[in-house]
């Protein structure tokens, strides 16, 4: 399995110019901060839905493909068929590979990582989207660092059947280093 990153739609520009509207400013010029993306992502406002993102898994898992299926707003999916009467050979299992193109928003790909890359997610499938946002992490690393699994997200683990790892001490440092930065979060506040 491997991931192509197709296309990115829309800029940081077209994102901080649609957040200006809102506030009733005009539009304006050049590059965002880095510091400025985070907070956008981390405060999930719309104006960072002006931003698409394209890619392709090649030779995903059958079974893993439908797991990402599932998720359906701010997302489009197009799946490589295994019809007979499209491809001429015999149907196969769900362990046959397929291309699984998608494009979405980032607003979408922060929720998709809060479930995906949680430790009860399945093996294969926190591997498939790890490596997407592996990819993703060149070309946008804010991001990729907004993208964490939900008990980051949420500061606590809610899901059935817990993992554990809330209860770590890497999971504070982990948390600590999501929220640093942020609305004055100062890091050394938690781990006195």
């Amino acid at each position: 399995m491997r991931v192509e990153l197709l296309k990115i739609l829309g800029t940081w520009r077209d994102v901080a110019n649609a957040a200006r509207t809102t506030i009733g400013q005009e539009a304006g010029e050049g590059e965002p901060s880095s510091k400025w993306k985070r907070r956008m992502l981390l405060a999930e406002h719309s104006p960072i839905r002006k931003i698409h993102i394209s890619w392709k898994w090649r030779n995903l898992m059958s079974w893993v493909s439908v797991h990402f299926v599932r998720h359906k707003y701010g997302i489009e999916h197009f799946v490589s068929t295994a019809r007979p009467d499209r491809t001429g050979i015999p149907r196969g299992s769900k362990e046959d590979p397929v291309d699984h193109e998608c494009e979405s928003n980032p607003a979408e790909i922060i929720y998709i990582s809060r479930k995906r890359l949680c430790k009860k997610a399945e093996v294969d499938t926190r591997i498939a989207w790890t490596t997407f946002l592996e990819t993703l992490a060149f070309t946008e690393p804010e991001l990729f660092l907004a993208c964490v699994p939900d008990c980051i997200y949420r500061g606590w683990c809610y899901e059935y059947g817990s993992c554990g790892d809330h209860l770590k001490p890497q999971f504070q440092i982990d948390l600590d280093k999501y929220r640093r930065n942020i609305n004055g979060w100062e890091e050394k506040k938690w781990l006195k």
